[in-house]
């Protein structure tokens, strides 16, 4: 039998992760990232560069209300948005296949800092001036033809892989 979210025993537990996304603009994507960040229960979104249009029907089809539970800023200037939760102790962790970049299966919790996820604009991704300021770029391996994927899809993987870590570490 299919269980209602009321039915379910999930324990309730919020990660120490923000999100920041750096001009994502895709009202579907925008939804689902909202979707996510409310099932891993992230502190925050902030969004950068184009502000989302959080009365768009598509964005609120998609996130099924979690826009407003979860809560966002939207700050205008990506670059001062990283650098200000960087002087906050935040570790950056930009979600971008670079020549340095490690997969993000091998992503190594520090309980010392809480973390900043940077996922990138659907067509140009990262701004390189805020890629340089990372603390480290992550990727997912992919094994077919594209080295690229939907950005709410990516999302999904990187929080799944990340948080499994975190709760690994936690039982230590």
């Amino acid at each position: 039998m299919q269980l209602h979210h009321e039915q379910t025993k999930f324990k309730k537990k919020k990660f120490p992760i923000v999100l920041l996304l750096d001009n994502i603009t895709g009202e579907a994507n925008i939804g689902s990232i909202f979707r996510l960040a409310d099932a891993f229960n992230v502190e925050k979104i902030i969004f950068t560069g184009t502000p989302p249009n959080l009365k768009s029907n598509r964005l609120k089809k998609t996130a099924r209300s979690t826009h407003q539970r979860v809560l966002c800023e939207i700050k205008e200037n990506n670059l001062k948005a990283a650098e200000n939760l960087k002087s906050q102790g935040y570790l950056l962790y930009a979600l971008e296949i670079t020549s340095d970049s490690l997969p993000v299966e091998d992503f190594e919790y520090r309980p010392e800092n809480p973390l900043c996820i940077i996922l990138g604009n659907e067509i140009s991704g990262i701004a390189e001036d805020v890629l340089k300021i990372t603390d480290k770029r992550l990727h997912i391996n992919m094994y077919g033809e594209n080295s690229s994927m939907n950005v709410a899809q990516a999302a999904g993987i990187a929080l799944y892989e990340i948080t499994k870590t975190i709760l690994a570490f936690n039982k230590k």
